[in-house]
């Protein structure tokens, strides 16, 4: 692996140590690859939408997506540089199972000089999607 790749994933994981929420919510980064990122989100009482079912709320489901779209972004680039989401469209296939972790994965498909396109999912069992999406990336000016 080239070092360019090593650097991004240190300070991507760094990063990730700096976002309350999803320390709050107990996102944990799985994998870092050049233009791909995989995290897993622990089931939590904290996070269920309806207590009556116990399935997770769409929001912690699409907190996980972009946090993975963002990790994926991250490690498109070529050199460290500030991103920000600027869209996210999730299509919701059905309700994540109560009790079960979600996975999440995000590959970044195009990438321009000011602007990454992505793809994600989340699922239990990967090739049966909870929700799928696309999300776009602003890239910004490089890191101080």
């Amino acid at each position: 692996m080239d070092d360019s790749v090593e650097k991004l994933r240190a300070l991507n994981l760094r990063f990730q140590e700096y976002i309350e929420l999803n320390k709050a919510m107990g996102i944990v980064c799985m994998s870092l690859e050049r233009g791909s990122a995989r995290m897993r989100l622990p089931y939590s009482l904290e996070l269920v939408g309806n207590p009556e079912t116990g399935v997770l709320h769409g929001g912690a489901i699409t907190t996980l997506l972009d946090s993975a779209c963002g990790s994926a972004a991250f490690m498109a680039l070529d050199e460290p540089t500030s991103i920000s989401t600027l869209d996210l469209r999730i299509d919701y296939l059905r309700p994540a199972t109560p009790g079960r972790d979600v996975v999440a994965s995000a590959q970044c498909y195009r990438r321009t000089r000011s602007v990454a396109f992505l793809r994600c999912s989340a699922w239990h069992d990967e090739g049966d999607p909870i929700a799928t999406g696309q999300a776009v990336f602003m890239i910004g000016t490089p890191m101080g």
